[in-house]
C-alpha cells in the first residue's frame, strides 16, 4: 500500500509535537548473496552496532524470522530436505505486514525466532524498538507489491551464483546440521528454480543494485551516507515535510527499557 509511505507518525517524545516517519529500506537478493552482511556492514559503518539495542537509531529485521509454522507433514518433508523454503508461500506475509505497520506506527515489535534445525518457531522472540531507519532483508522482500510499496529505498545484493552456492553449502552444513547431499539436492530442486522464478525478477524494482555484496564498499558507503543524512535530519524535510512549524528530527531514544534480545 503505497499510501502508507505518506503516513506521518507521532514521535514517542511526549514533550514535543514533532512528527516522524521511520525510513524503511528493503534489502533483497538470492540465498547467501550477502544481504545480512551488507546490513551488518551498514550498521558497523554507522557505529550502530556499538549502541545498546533499545537505543539504536537503525534496526535490522530478517524475512527468515517470518517462516510459517509447519504442519507435522511439512516438517517431516523439511527434515528430509523436501520442503521448498524459497517459495513465496513459505513466508507469513500477513505477519510481515502487521509488523511493518506497527513499525510505521512507532511501536516496539516482537519478532519470532525460527529454528532452522527443527524447522519451527521457538517461544523466544527478538524485541525491536522504534528506530529512525529500519533495514528489512530477505530473498523475497520485493515479491509482494503490498510489502514492496512500503519501502522508501530498495537494495538488491547481486552476487555470483557459484559464490552463493558455496556459501550456502558451508552455512547449511556448519550451522544447520545438514549433510552435503541434502544441501545440493535441495539447491537443485528448490533453491535455484525459486531464485530464477521469484527472486531474480524482483531485481528490477531495486533502486540500488550492490554487486559483490559486503565487499562493495563504494556502494555501501554511498548508502551509509544517505542514511546518515536521514539520521541527521537532512532528508527528513523532503520525505516527511514540516508539521506544526517544526522540522522532523531523529526520534528520542528510550532509556528505561531493557532489551530481551536473546542474541
Amino acid at each position: 500500500m503505497a499510501g502508507d509511505n505518506e503516513t506521518l507518525l507521532s514521535s514517542r517524545d511526549e514533550n514535543t509535537d514533532v512528527i516522524q516517519q521511520p525510513f524503511l529500506i528493503g534489502v533483497s537478493g538470492g540465498t547467501a548473496s550477502g544481504k545480512s552482511s551488507v546490513c551488518e556492514k551498514i550498521m558497523e559503518l554507522l557505529g550502530q552496532n556499538k549502541i545498546d539495542h533499545h537505543q539504536r537509531q537503525v534496526a535490522i529485521l530478517s524475512q527468515d524470522s517470518f517462516y510459517k509454522a509447519l504442519t507435522p507433514e511439512q516438517k517431516a518433508k523439511a527434515l528430509k530436505g523436501q520442503f521448498n523454503f524459497d517459495h513465496p508461500d513459505a513466508f507469513d506475509n500477513e505477519l510481515i505486514m502487521q509488523t511493518l505497520r506497527q513499525i510505521l506506527q512507532g511501536k516496539t515489535v516482537h519478532i519470532p525466532i525460527y529454528d532452522f534445525v527443527t524447522h519451527s518457531r521457538g517461544d523466544e522472540f527478538v524485541t525491536v524498538y522504534p528506530a529512525d531507519v529500519v533495514l528489512f532483508e530477505g530473498i523475497l522482500m520485493f515479491y509482494s507489491q503490498e510489502i514492496r510499496d512500503l519501502f522508501q529505498m530498495k537494495l538488491f545484493v547481486d552476487t555470483d551464483p557459484d559464490t552463493r552456492l558455496s556459501r550456502r553449502v558451508l552455512r547449511d552444513i556448519n550451522e544447520r546440521g545438514r549433510d552435503l547431499d541434502q544441501v545440493l539436492s535441495q539447491y537443485i530442486t528448490f533453491v535455484k528454480p525459486a531464485f530464477e522464478e521469484f527472486c531474480l525478477p524482483t531485481k528490477k524494482y531495486a533502486d540500488v543494485i550492490i554487486p559483490r555484496g559486503a565487499d562493495n564498499l563504494v556502494a555501501i558507503n554511498l548508502i551509509v551516507q544517505h542514511i546518515q543524512d536521514i539520521l541527521n535530519g537532512g532528508l527528513s524535510k523532503r520525505h516527511n515535510g514540516c508539521t506544526n512549524g517544526h522540522s522532523p528530527t531523529p526520534r528520542q531514544r528510550r532509556t528505561s527499557e531493557s532489551s530481551s534480545r536473546p542474541h
